[in-house]
């Protein structure tokens, strides 16, 4: 019956999320109706000993990030960046690469360190002028971005530094760079796939003589093309943002040290002295110092035209920045209190009779990650729960150390069924492009599907050839 409890849960936030209905309501009636289910009176202080917690925490540790990638997205649109940038692809790519295009973008800026968050409303503006240019459906265009950010440089490639690829070195004493040529493998197989499927997709649209679509929203706003900067320029902010997160990563704990403490006379109004441990938030103050850094180099350098609309640009990244960071925190929330219900448990303790190390390890976290709806949420419940038992039975494997195999499938197993209706990231992307999940969720999915077909790959291409 528990078990029954937790996938009527989330089976129900699912369907509310893709027929439209808002997760910041559904996520928390979904949560407590699983808790009623299990023990009623537990209903309020579950609400508020964990679900608010955590979605509080949320807010408290993201929200900057959101209002600051949002603000950064809105200003490289009203500067006449974005649709810079779509002028000289189309010149020198074509228009009939525009998925490309997109894809690469989305992945320069994943692998700089930059948040898949921040990725979705940078390239949001720029990805939307040139589908639109090029007449490609709209709604195609959460999926092309998803494969670009969500995908190989979230978790497969070598060396990223997005935290799916950081938590498992905390338990299997690797780093960012484990297996290399698995991970290279993996990227090749997501992107040769992913793109394959994006394309037919585009064509069969296009071929049906669909277009753009009308009576859509969130629209970036349209400038002529004679009053368009140089690309040249317009893209300097992206690699700024880009160059400066990695520095400022590589920065601020040697600037801070392992924590700071501010003394009780500098703020005697605090009531006592405020200690920050910079490692939990060397990643975060890094991409809010390089958003920041990129913000001001858009405004000093299209200074008129940034600073004509600027109040109402404002305004529409706050609004939006806000219901993306709310919908996002309700969710983790609701991941929170599932994982505490006890048919959470009954889920992670079969997963633990798997024998084979890497099927156990690729299984048990994507089907933790899909369930919480979170990749890193999922990794770091299964990891805690399992890593010593997967590490003993990679040893029993002959599996060499130090484990740069379980690293890597863990990691991409990670962003394979998180990517649910009821994900973060999935509800921030459709949120910041203006579609619905009935609109664009089938591409979304397809890619949830290469993700977790490349962790089989990545596992059998170990078996066939011993590559590490």
């Amino acid at each position: 019956m528990a078990l029954v409890i937790v996938m009527f849960s989330l089976a129900f936030l699912m369907l509310a999320a893709y027929r439209g209905y808002s997760v910041i309501l559904f996520a928390p009636i979904a949560a407590l109706g699983a808790v009623f289910l299990t023990e009623p009176a537990a209903v309020a202080p579950v609400f508020s000993g964990i679900f608010m917690e955590k979605m509080v925490g949320f807010v408290k540790l993201y929200f900057p990030v959101f209002l600051l990638g949002a603000l950064f997205g809105k200003v490289i649109e009203i500067s006449g960046f974005a649709a810079a940038i779509v002028a000289a692809a189309i010149r020198y790519i074509g228009r009939s690469r525009a998925n490309v295009v997109i894809i690469m973008v989305c992945a320069l800026l994943t692998y700089g360190g930059v948040s898949v968050f921040v990725v979705v409303f940078a390239v949001y503006p720029f990805a939307a002028e040139l589908y639109r240019q090029s007449n490609i459906p709209k709604r195609l265009m959460p999926g092309v971005i998803a494969l670009g950010a969500f995908c190989f440089t979230m978790d497969a490639l070598p060396g990223t530094p997005q935290i799916q690829n950081i938590i498992p070195s905390t338990f299997f004493k690797t780093t960012g760079w484990a297996a290399p040529l698995l991970g290279m493998s993996g990227s090749v197989f997501m992107l040769v796939i992913g793109l394959i499927y994006v394309e037919w997709r585009r064509k069969s649209a296009m071929a049906k003589g669909e277009g753009y679509g009308t009576s859509l929203v969130n629209e970036p706003e349209r400038l002529a093309e004679n009053m368009l900067p140089n690309p040249l320029l317009a893209i300097m902010p992206l690699i700024l943002v880009g160059v400066s997160n990695y520095c400022f990563t590589k920065w601020i704990p040697h600037w801070y040290g392992p924590s700071y403490t501010v003394a009780p006379e500098v703020l005697p109004g605090a009531h006592g002295q405020v200690t920050t441990s910079i490692k939990a938030v060397t990643a975060i103050w890094a991409v809010e110092a390089a958003l920041i850094l990129g913000i001001t180099l858009v405004v000093l350098t299209a200074f008129r035209r940034v600073t004509a609309t600027i109040a109402d640009g404002t305004r529409a990244a706050a609004s939006g920045a806000l219901l993306a960071a709310m919908n996002t925190a309700s969710e983790y929330g609701f991941g929170a209190v599932i994982a505490a219900l006890p048919g959470f448990m009954v889920v992670s303790d079969a997963l633990k009779t798997i024998p084979n190390p890497l099927v156990n390890a690729a299984v048990s976290v994507g089907t933790l990650a899909g369930i919480t709806g979170s990749a890193s949420g999922g990794m770091s419940i299964a990891l805690a729960a399992t890593s010593d038992l997967l590490i003993r039975n990679a040893q029993a494997a002959h599996i060499p150390l130090p484990l740069d195999v379980l690293h890597r499938v863990v990691a991409m197993a990670s962003g394979g069924m998180d990517t649910l209706p009821h994900n973060g990231a999935v509800i921030t992307l459709l949120a910041v492009t203006g579609l619905t999940h009935r609109q664009s969720y089938r591409e979304i999915f397809a890619i949830t599907l290469i993700k977790t077909l490349a962790v089989a790959f990545v596992i059998a291409v170990y078996y066939l050839t011993g590559w590490v």
